[in-house]
């Protein structure tokens, strides 16, 4: 599996980056400062990616961008607060392929991270959005495929798809239409029928995949790939 290591002295920032590229498909780990970063260097095979914070506590990331240059080939993002462009061009000049600021989002660095592991050849199938993980985001209500397209969902349309991700298996009609069911108002079985027919078909329109929501004849529905909820 990829792996990516992220040196970044901000815990709460290290921890977000470690969390999201892990949920990603990567095999993401986290140092705070210059001596554990080493000391990762030095005692095992090196990460295919290393997003690096210029400003430790206990070394400069210039500074340790040459240093790892020096005896390794692998990818380098500097991501700091440094935004100038006489720092941007001291960055690549000291070995970054690509250099982010700060205020860049999770998905920006994910992003970036894909785009340098593809130019280096070392893009795992899993990584690449070949595989079946899906992402349901709890707090917009977007889902987001392999392939990195999104859509937002409705309420009902969430509230349908993580039944089936929580399910685990093929959840029962029953089950759903309880779920779904309005206070005060009839549901049953062709207007779930007609809820599912009109997600699968704007999952397709929206990512050129297809939907992973399968019927179980008699029983119910399955959703039948790999779904991560953030």
């Amino acid at each position: 599996m990829t792996h990516i290591l992220i040196v970044e002295d901000e815990t709460r920032l290290r921890k977000d980056l470690v969390d999201f590229l892990g949920l990603c498909g990567f095999a993401a780990s986290g140092v705070a400062t210059a001596y554990e970063l080493l000391q990762v260097l030095a005692v095992g095979p090196a990460p295919d990616v290393i997003i690096l914070d210029v400003g430790l506590p206990d070394g400069n990331g210039f500074e340790l961008a040459r240093k790892i240059r020096e005896t390794h080939s692998c990818g380098i993002i500097m991501l700091t607060a440094l935004g100038d462009s006489d720092d941007r061009i001291r960055g690549f000049e000291s070995g970054a392929d690509i250099y982010l600021v700060k205020h860049s989002t999770l998905r920006e660095i994910e992003a970036a991270t894909r785009s340098l592991l593809r130019r280096n050849g070392s893009l795992s199938a899993s990584a690449n959005g070949n595989g079946e993980q899906w992402l349901l985001d709890g707090t917009n209500w977007f889902l987001t495929a392999p392939n990195h397209r999104s859509l937002k969902l409705t309420a009902t349309e969430f509230a349908l798809i993580s039944a089936l991700c929580k399910r685990g298996g093929t959840c029962p009609r029953e089950d759903l239409m309880e779920t779904l069911a309005r206070p005060r108002s009839t549901f049953g079985n062709r207007h779930l029928d007609a809820i599912v027919s009109r997600l699968r078909r704007k999952i397709e329109d929206r990512t050129s995949l297809p939907a992973p929501i399968k019927v179980v004849y008699g029983v119910g529905y399955t959703f039948t790939a790999t779904a991560t909820m953030l």
